[in-house]
C-alpha cells in the first residue's frame, strides 16, 4: 500500500513541528539546570563546584540560538547529550531503559482493550436494545470520561493499599535479577496489572462505542444476510461477517487514541512508580533536565506518528478501496 505524497508532508510538518516545540517549551520553565544543581549542593556549592558545573552543563546558559543549533547537530548525529539528573549517563542511555517499560505497559493496555473493547461492541450491536446493550453501552461513555488519574488513584488505594491484593509500585520485585526465567517474567506482569486496568477503562470505552456504530451499520449489508440464510451460526455471522467488517473505524480511532494513551501512561507511571517514560519525564521536568525532556518529548511524539503511520498501512490493507484508489 502506498501511502501519497501529501500524506507524507502532513507527517514531516507535524515531525519538524514538534522538533521545534520539543526545543522551546521546557525552556519555558523558570530556572536552568545550573541552576537546580547548583540549588541542590546548598553549603556545598563552593566557587570551584560552581564554575565546575557550569563547565561541564553551561550549554544550557547559552544563548537560545546556540542551542537550537546544538540541538539539531545532535539529532542529526543521534547525540541527544548527557542527563543534567541523571549524570553521567547520556540521554539515549535514559530514554532506551524507560521506553521499553512504557512500551510494555502501552501494548499490554490496547491488546488487552482491543480484545474486550471491540467483543462487548460487537454483541451490543448484535444484541442492540436488549438487556445486554443498555448496560455496556452506557458504562463505556462513563469509562470514557473518567480521568486516568482518578482510576490510577482508585485503583491504587483499593487494590495496593486497602486489600494489598497487588503491589503500589515499580514494575518487577526489586528482590529478584532481571532474565528471562519465570520468577523475573511473572513479577513484571504481577506489576502491571494495576497501571494496565488504570490505562484500560478509556480504550475499552472508545473501541466499545466505535465497534457498536459500525457493527450496527454493517448488519444491515446483503452479505451479513447471506449468512443468516445459510444457516450459519450466530457467532460466526457476528465476529466472521460483521465484526471482521467492523473493524476499519476502529483502527481509525486507535490511531487517534494514541496521544491520549501516551498522556494517560504517564500520570499511570508517575502514581505507580512505574520506571518509565512518563516517570522520566516527571523527575526530569523537576530537575529541570532539558535534553531529558526534549529526547522523550521527540521520543513519545515520533511514536505517535509513526505508529499513526502504521495504521494508514495497515487500514490500505485491509480496504480494498483504498487499494484500488492508491493504483
Amino acid at each position: 500500500m502506498r501511502i501519497s505524497s501529501r500524506r507524507l508532508g502532513v507527517y514531516t510538518i507535524a515531525l519538524v513541528f514538534a522538533i521545534v516545540m520539543n526545543f522551546t517549551v521546557p525552556r519555558l520553565m523558570p530556572g536552568t539546570p545550573v541552576d537546580a544543581m547548583i540549588a541542590q549542593l546548598g553549603s556545598r556549592a563552593t566557587p570551584a563546584a560552581i564554575e565546575a558545573i557550569k563547565a561541564r552543563f553551561g550549554a544550557v546558559d547559552a544563548p537560545i540560538a546556540t542551542q537550537f543549533v546544538d540541538y539539531l547537530k545532535g539529532l542529526a548525529t543521534l547525540d541527544l547529550g548527557v542527563s543534567v539528573k541523571y549524570y553521567p549517563q547520556t540521554v539515549v542511555a535514559v530514554l532506551s531503559r524507560s521506553a521499553l517499560w512504557t512500551a510494555f505497559l502501552v501494548v499490554t493496555a490496547i491488546l488487552f482493550s482491543l480484545l474486550v473493547g471491540v467483543t462487548l461492541g460487537a454483541v451490543a450491536a448484535w444484541r442492540r436494545g436488549g438487556r445486554f446493550d443498555t448496560i455496556v453501552s452506557p458504562l463505556s461513555v462513563v469509562m470514557i470520561a473518567v480521568p486516568p488519574v482518578i482510576i490510577a488513584l482508585t485503583t491504587l488505594f483499593l487494590f495496593g493499599v486497602s486489600l494489598r491484593w497487588f503491589p503500589v509500585g515499580y514494575a518487577y520485585d526489586p528482590s529478584l535479577d532481571p532474565g528471562l526465567n519465570f520468577a523475573f517474567v511473572g513479577s513484571v506482569f504481577f506489576h502491571a496489572i494495576m497501571p494496565v486496568l488504570t490505562l484500560s477503562p478509556y480504550l475499552i470505552g472508545e473501541f466499545q462505542t466505535t465497534m457498536r456504530s459500525s457493527m450496527i451499520s454493517v448488519l444491515g449489508e446483503d452479505y451479513v444476510t447471506m449468512g443468516r440464510a445459510k444457516g450459519l451460526t450466530s457467532m460466526t455471522v457476528m465476529f466472521g461477517y460483521g465484526a471482521r467488517n467492523a473493524m476499519l473505524p476502529v483502527l481509525t480511532n486507535l490511531a487517534l487514541m494514541l496521544g491520549a494513551v501516551f498522556g494517560g501512561s504517564i500520570v499511570t507511571e508517575i502514581v505507580f512508580n512505574y520506571p518509565g517514560l512518563g516517570l522520566t519525564l516527571f523527575t526530569a521536568s523537576v530537575a529541570r533536565d532539558y535534553p531529558v525532556i526534549q529526547g522523550q518529548l521527540l521520543m513519545m511524539t515520533m511514536a505517535t506518528l509513526g505508529a499513526n503511520l502504521l495504521v494508514d498501512i495497515i487500514y490500505g490493507l485491509v480496504d480494498p478501496r483504498l487499494r484500488e484508489a492508491a493504483q
